[in-house]
């Protein structure tokens, strides 16, 4: 939310290098702007909104602090969102895509950055898809702290846009988490998703085309749009309280390439995760996604997360109080399989 012009300081989520932007649109969009970030702001934000660039001191309480950082866009679920004309929860799903991946790590989301370009800026759109990304910010306990939006004529269809996302965390250096305690006979936990997420709807929009299915019809007592708009859930607030009571020895997010191409991403190559599938029920979308596009049960692991959003590893003696904790904290969540030896040639993760 910086701005590049410095003749219009206060209107500063808009980039004015290009001919004939709507100067007053801009402004709109600040003032919009504004009480939204107010809401995720923290006590380490210095300055926020309105300079050049946001400043944010590290709290205190960390005494040997790594900055984990991650950047991620919504990839063509925007398509859908133009689509649909649903731009309200879009931000979440920007948000929550950087916040998680920096989860895994062990680390508490501290800020967050976005961008938003578009050829002409339509505030009521941007304000929208701002309201989402704070509301993202929420969620995630992190801080808005600026961004930018850019309007480039030319480069993009009419009413539609690019998003993309920046956040940054902070974990004490010993306390970082990387998977290498990871030993054979720790379980495997996987928390629920909230649908696809932001992955495989290239996937989802040709199913949708191929079927000719109504996006408006009912789905388990909501419409089919309802259910493949969901915003991804944000995992922070549950899985740092986790962190906090048990030795949490690794995490993935399941993103593009499901549970078969994240979960190897945190084991030593000793080790192998061993998923048993009917330890959890996969969810409605992805049913009717496997049955409309006649989908494979091995692509769908490998596209789709299937109903498990995030996955967590800890000792076995752990297992049961971890999920309650997960549970306790508004998370459903299963034990759902174990790690073993790694046999030559095996899978590092294998469904059964």
């Amino acid at each position: 939310m910086t701005s590049s012009n410095s003749n219009h300081p206060d209107t500063n989520h808009l980039s004015y290098r290009d001919a004939g932007v709507d100067i007053d649109a801009g402004d709109r969009l600040v003032e919009n702007i504004k009480p939204l970030a107010k809401r995720t702001l923290r006590s380490e934000v210095l300055t926020g909104i309105g300079g050049f660039g946001a400043l944010f001191e590290i709290s205190k309480q960390y005494r040997n602090p790594v900055l984990v950082s991650g950047t991620d866009g919504v990839g063509t679920k925007l398509k859908l969102a133009f689509q649909l004309n649903r731009h309200d929860t879009i931000g979440i799903d920007l948000v929550a895509m950087s916040v998680n991946d920096i989860l895994v790590q062990g680390a508490e989301p501290l800020f967050f950055l976005d961008y938003f370009a578009c050829g002409k800026l339509n505030v009521e759109t941007a304000t929208q898809v701002v309201g989402g990304i704070a509301k993202g910010c929420e969620l995630a306990g992190c801080a808005l702290i600026g961004g930018e939006t850019a309007e480039m004529p030319g480069m993009y269809p009419h009413d539609e846009y690019d998003l993309a996302g920046f956040a940054v965390g902070a974990v004490e250096k010993d306390q970082i988490i990387s998977g290498a305690s990871i030993k054979a006979g720790d379980c495997v936990l996987g928390i629920a998703s909230s649908g696809a997420h932001s992955n495989g709807y290239s996937l989802i929009r040709k199913i949708i085309e191929n079927s000719r299915a109504d996006l408006s019809m009912d789905f388990h007592d909501q419409t089919l749009a309802d259910a493949i708009m969901a915003p991804t859930r944000i995992y922070v607030k549950p899985v740092l309280a986790l962190i906090k009571k048990f030795p949490v020895k690794g995490l993935a997010h399941i993103t593009g390439g499901g549970l078969v191409e994240n979960v190897p991403r945190i084991l030593p190559d000793s080790l192998t995760a061993v998923l048993q599938k009917d330890t959890w029920r996969m969810p409605p979308l992805f049913q009717w996604l496997q049955q409309q596009g006649n989908v494979e049960d091995a692509e769908m692991a490998r596209v789709f997360n299937c109903g498990i959003g995030m996955i967590v590893v800890v000792a076995p003696e752990h297992g049961a109080d971890a999920l309650d904790s997960l549970r306790a904290n508004g998370e459903t969540a299963w034990q759902i399989g174990e790690i073993k030896p790694r046999m030559t040639n095996q899978a590092a993760t294998v469904l059964v």
